[in-house]
């Protein structure tokens, strides 16, 4: 269904959650990507906090999958970090509440407000809030308003990551967004299965996928990425993989690309905002 976004409750004049219910649709494993690549990025913060950290995992949707792995995945870098699983409707809170671990995993209703008296000791901000196949679901127009709500919930140091996958998680897009704002933004994908690297366009966040035409920056460097794809293609008797590594190589050499070899290999690239910005 549609969804709406109201300016005046994000900004704290309703005491309901902020938002409207989305349709809800998920999979086991379909952030795997997000996860590894949130993992990596915040392993560092996420080590060196004194207390237990606090991480939102926030629309998980009608099944609690989502919640559940970022916990796991989580636990690796860190053991007791705190995943809160946040959902605007009462029923898919109640059917997530058997699969809870508290403190380590808890869920609970709320919105774009980000609701912080249960996330953490004392109401402790959130180290990371991630917000997957959300705002995909709302206009465009109201994507800059839910960022600024949600990043000014972040803890110092803090992350959101903002995205858009397929349903089995093959193809993905995020945007990382600093207390301060958008940073970068991420294309990861299962190579294997990849045509090219514009496939990933139907997966750009709502903040970007409009802008996708000729003459934008978001245009322009899915241009090139393909481009370099197709230069890349006698690699491809080495592996999809290789292939990729070659393409982000070259594609290096006229975007700033943020990252290096080591994340490529896991079939991502990490770019600027600034570069994409619209």
């Amino acid at each position: 269904m549609a969804a709406s976004f109201d300016p005046a409750a994000a900004r704290g004049r309703s005491s309901r959650p902020v938002g409207t219910v989305t349709r809800g649709t998920t999979n086991t494993n379909r952030l795997r990507r997000m996860d590894r690549w949130i993992a990596h990025t915040l392993g560092p913060a996420l080590r060196s906090l004194p207390l237990p950290p606090v991480a939102v995992d926030l629309g998980y949707g009608a099944a609690p999958w989502t919640a559940v792995e970022l916990s796991g995945r989580l636990r690796t870098v860190r053991a007791d970090v705190r995943v809160v699983g946040i959902e605007i409707e009462p029923e898919r809170v109640a059917a997530a509440l058997p699969y809870a671990d508290p403190p380590l995993l808890t869920f609970r209703r709320g919105g774009f407000e980000v609701p912080l008296d249960s996330a953490g000791p004392g109401g402790a901000r959130p180290l990371l809030i991630r917000a997957a196949n959300v705002l995909r679901q709302y206009e465009e127009s109201a994507v800059a308003a839910v960022w600024e709500r949600l990043c000014g919930r972040l803890a110092p140091g803090g992350l959101l990551v903002e995205g858009t996958c397929d349903e089995i998680g093959r193809r993905h897009v995020w945007v990382a967004l600093g207390p301060e704002g958008p940073r970068t933004v991420t294309f990861a994908a299962r190579l294997g299965g990849l045509g090219q690297p514009s496939d990933l366009a139907e997966r750009l966040p709502k903040a970007l996928i409009h802008h996708n035409v000729p003459g934008r920056p978001v245009h322009a460097f899915l241009t090139d990425f393909d481009r370099a794809w197709s230069a890349a293609a006698p690699y491809g008797a080495f592996g999809a993989r290789q292939r990729w590594v070659a393409a982000c190589t070259s594609l290096a050499g006229s975007w700033p690309l943020v990252d290096a070899r080591g994340r490529w290999r896991q079939g991502e690239v990490t770019v600027p905002w600034s570069a994409l910005a619209p």
